[in-house]
């Protein structure tokens, strides 16, 4: 399904403040809050595309990455992997928000499903930075990753106990979780929590394990491959699920984080999804016309310079720039034409050369109405 435009999900205008974005976010919380919607899984959907929007608006960087390439740009950087997060998730978060609207924060697993459930651990998320050459982006590529993270120990299983060593919590019966009688804006609202005593595993160990001591998870190696998809641009983040470090005493992983570095091209530079090669030819060559071998992505490239070429004549070569993140377009080669002048004086038979055509009236400046436009454009460019 096609993602919301994320201004749009929260009624705002992109030139909204940070204070708008708040208050617009604030507003559709409560529209949509569960307490208010129970059983309605329209509104818990509208509730966690709002809590999605206002993620990624209320922070700088990624609003302005988003603003820049729309939500292929944000990838995985919502800490919410792209819309998939739990009600748990959003008050963990966002529980500043709600603390003063009389709203409960605890377990909201039981959400749309009319039952209450125990808490899933989940474990923490690993973030490293990858290298990719100009090739590598353009084309996508696979890297394989060694992690040192922790992973369920062996010995027991994860549980964290020797054998059958723990026994049902006292505090919660084994559910995980208290429930809770508070006063809110909508009246008298019963809410779960997380269980002190036992973390929401609904277990006490009484005996720990003595290769883990009782955490469940041990430090180790792991080779991960991963797919980096064409067209990923610097500082893009992406989500891979489960890849993460382990949870203690059972759960589910947390999720690895894979932050786009790009190293720079001898060659060519980048603009957005086009690149840019400037070409240096020789006044002869600007006024006879030439061909000229230029680098590509995927090797080179001959082009024609046609005879008067001005500098500062931009070719573009069509569908040779970066593809697009999940798209089909890509983007184009431009090579800036750039007229050398010798820095160093030249030599008497040079000047005795240059002086004789300097007097004739072919190489005396005669702009036409396009070239003067030309300039005006190109000056207007670096105001």
């Amino acid at each position: 399904m096609t993602k919301r435009d994320y201004y749009e999900v929260l009624d705002v205008p992109k030139s909204a403040t940070k204070e708008d974005i708040k208050k617009a976010y604030r507003q559709k919380a409560i529209q949509y809050h569960p307490d208010k919607n129970p059983g309605n899984k329209e509104a818990e959907e509208n509730f966690k595309e709002a809590a999605e929007a206002y993620e990624v608006l209320s922070d700088e960087n990624k609003r302005a990455r988003y603003d820049r390439f729309g939500h292929a740009g944000i990838g995985g950087q919502s800490g919410f992997s792209g819309g998939g997060m739990s009600m748990e998730d959003i008050f963990s978060n966002f529980g500043d928000i709600f603390s003063d609207m009389g709203f409960g924060f605890g377990n909201f697993s039981s959400f749309g499903s009319g039952r209450q459930g125990r808490r899933v651990n989940k474990g923490s998320n690993l973030r490293v930075k990858v290298k990719l050459t100009l090739e590598e982006i353009a084309l996508g590529t696979e890297k394989k990753l060694k992690l040192k993270k922790y992973v369920p120990c062996k010995t027991c299983g994860g549980t964290g106990a020797e054998g059958n060593g723990y026994s049902t919590c006292t505090t919660c019966k084994g559910a995980g979780q208290v429930t809770h009688v508070v006063n809110s804006i909508l009246g008298r609202m019963q809410t779960t929590s997380i269980c002190n005593t036992c973390g929401g595993s609904g277990k006490i160990i009484t005996q720990k394990c003595t290769a883990c001591y009782g955490e469940g998870i041990v430090q180790n190696e792991e080779v991960i491959l991963v797919k980096i998809p064409a067209g990923v641009a610097e500082g893009m983040q992406l989500t891979i699920g489960g890849k993460g470090n382990a949870a203690r005493r059972g759960g589910i992983n947390g999720d690895l984080m894979v932050v786009i570095e790009e190293e720079l091209h001898p060659e060519l530079t980048r603009d957005g999804n086009d690149l840019i090669y400037p070409l240096f030819i020789s006044i002869p060559d600007a006024v006879m016309g030439t061909t000229a071998e230029i680098p590509t992505i995927t090797g080179k490239a001959k082009i024609k310079i046609d005879a008067g070429t001005q500098p500062g004549k931009i070719l573009r070569l069509r569908g040779k720039g970066i593809p697009e993140v999940n798209s089909y377009r890509t983007g184009d080669l431009l090579v800036t034409i750039n007229v050398w002048i010798p820095k160093k004086g030249v030599s008497r038979e040079e000047r005795a050369i240059l002086e004789k055509l300097n007097q004739s009236n072919n190489f005396q400046p005669h702009p036409s109405p396009e070239d003067k436009t030309f300039f005006q454009k190109m000056r207007t460019l670096f105001e």
